[in-house]
């Protein structure tokens, strides 16, 4: 494999730094970083803020009574099913193959057809428009309490859409600034029909990937149709066994995905907690492989931009300087950081004003804020070339579509003023003055609001299965479209709204949701808010810390 670092990986000896080695005089304490360049500019310095209040305590008991309740109810219509009484909807066994080990019947079945069908009308709602600022949903009723589904023919229009990615707006309907990317589709064509390494590589992707690099600032890049796929397919390729995976607990599905397929040994660090990372990077060098204590090939730490379910923001500084010392790889997934964070939209690296050579894989995705499909990644050239060959999205994907690469070539000339306008750089800014204004009213309102004053993933804290659920149908009635998160994509008790800020939202909008969830806050009692500290911040306290044996 290239070594997309550049530099030798500890082998099983400890190398010490000194405060010389401190990139470019960077610190960090408290809370606070400071740098010494930012893109050029020196003397960068920027608070990280993030909030992960606690529960009241009895908050927390009639959430897990409400569950308990809830699984009591699940057992005896259980049963009510195995003895015929009630119709079973959910999928069986075959009677043929009832001695086999069962393939459906496991503790998420029974959460599904127990609990997550009383709820179900929340998630996979059509939609019928693009997904702007506002959007079309189509209304559909339950006659089987929600097993399944029909459509009234009727069109709730002009929803307020706080729900999907399109952080700057740019997924959109047609209008003239997209013509090129309809005289693409009109040259091109749609499909592609072959593999990158076969005769799927249009000049097209080649342009991409060009711009890709020069708006990241690194050698080079390689683009992917398909988001998820770019983590699942790329990993694998990078690391195998004998190497050692260091993943942050919150990291997404993608990610988790590619470590495991790489067959390389995972190990799960605490999230943002460096003195848990820094634990197991020790460990790592001192003792070496399980058995053998051989040193690991390689150690690769993954890390994501933004954590889309907590809207926390990676400790980018600290993970680098731990990455130096200890001479790992650093991996970080900006798919929903690029293009929303960063005075100029380039993602953390930018906001935090790390040089981009310090990160050994950069790796993002179009779906958000370029109003597009597909991933990239990027580093060096070397590290890109072996992707070229190695990579199994390369070798077996289908390219991305011309219309969709001639679509994010399009908003990223925007964003970078290449257009020879500053409507990009508009759009960034208002996205972060619009963030900022829809969390602190938020707060000041009394909810329970998780992660970075600078994110735009909005995370509110509902806990109990029943007010998600009405919290959701509610907002839909004041046609507001919100997206409500549950177990297992949270823990069991962190049920939640997540809101999704964009640049497309005007200030009467955010005023007519933020009016509209006062008065849900105070209709579902979900103001829990008691200004109180979290006790997940204390974990990232170096002084309150303590190693686990």
């Amino acid at each position: 494999m290239a070594d997309p670092g550049g530099g030798a990986l500890c082998n099983g000896t400890l190398h010490n730094q000194s405060a010389s080695d401190c990139h470019r005089g960077n610190c960090w304490k408290n809370g606070v970083v400071k740098e010494s360049q930012q893109n050029g500019n020196s003397n960068f310095y920027k608070p990280f803020v993030e909030s992960f209040e606690e529960a009241p305590l009895h908050v927390m008991v009639f959430t897990y009574l409400g569950y308990g309740i809830g699984t009591l109810f699940g057992y005896l219509r259980d049963f009510l099913r195995n003895s015929g009484i009630e119709k079973c909807n959910a999928a069986v066994e075959r009677e043929e193959q009832k001695d086999f080990v069962p393939l459906y019947q496991n503790f998420e079945n029974f959460y599904t057809r127990n609990l997550y069908m009383r709820i179900r009308d929340n998630w996979n709602r059509p939609i019928c428009s693009a997904p702007g600022a506002v959007f079309d949903v189509m209304e559909r009723v339950t006659d089987d309490y929600n097993w399944t589904f029909r459509f009234t023919g009727r069109i709730i229009k002009d929803v307020i859409n706080m729900g999907s990615y399109n952080f700057l707006g740019l997924a959109a309907k047609y209008d003239e600034s997209m013509r090129t990317v309809k005289e693409v589709l009109e040259t091109y064509g749609l499909g592609v029909g072959s593999t990158r390494q076969e005769m799927g590589t249009l000049d097209k992707h080649k342009e991409l990937e060009d711009l890709v690099a020069k708006f990241l600032n690194v050698e080079a890049a390689m683009v992917f149709g398909m988001g998820f796929a770019t983590n699942s397919m790329n990993i694998p390729a990078l690391v195998g066994k004998g190497c050692l995976i260091l993943s942050d607990e919150l990291n997404h599905a993608s990610l988790v995905l590619g470590a495991r397929l790489s067959g390389a040994t995972i190990r799960i660090f605490k999230h943002n907690n460096m003195q848990s990372l820094e634990k197991l990077l020790r460990d790592a060098v001192i003792y070496g492989q399980p058995r053998t204590r051989r040193a690991w090939k390689k150690i690769l730490i993954l890390v994501e931009g933004i954590y889309s379910m907590e809207g926390s923001i990676v400790r980018l500084p600290d993970i680098v300087a731990l990455k130096k010392k200890y001479k790992a790889y650093l991996y970080i997934d900006e798919a929903h950081s690029i293009g929303s964070v960063g005075p100029t939209g380039r993602g953390v690296v930018e906001f935090f004003g790390i040089d981009p050579r310090d990160i050994d894989v950069l790796m993002g995705t179009f779906t958000k804020s370029f109003g597009a499909a597909g991933g990239y990644i990027a580093g060096r050239k070397d590290l890109v070339d072996y992707l070229r060959t190695h990579s199994h999205s390369a070798a077996y994907a289908t390219s991305m579509s011309p219309p969709i690469a001639e679509q994010i070539i399009r908003v990223m000339k925007l964003i970078m003023g290449l257009d020879g306008t500053t409507k990009g750089l508009q759009r960034v800014q208002q996205l972060a003055k619009n963030t900022r204004y829809f969390r602190q009213r938020l707060s000041q309102m009394g909810f329970i609001v998780y992660g970075n004053e600078e994110s735009p993933v909005v995370p509110l804290l509902l806990y109990m299965p029943a007010k998600v659920a009405a919290f959701a149908r509610h907002l839909l009635e004041r046609k507001i479209g919100v997206v409500v998160v549950g177990f297992p994509a949270t823990p069991l008790a962190e049920a939640r709204a997540r809101f999704c800020v964009s640049a497309a939202h005007t200030r009467e909008m955010l005023d007519t949701v933020l009016e509209a969830l006062d008065e849900m806050g105070d209709l579902l009692d979900v103001k829990y808010s008691r200004n109180r500290k979290s006790a997940r911040p204390e974990l990232y306290d170096e002084m309150s810390f303590e190693l686990e044996d």
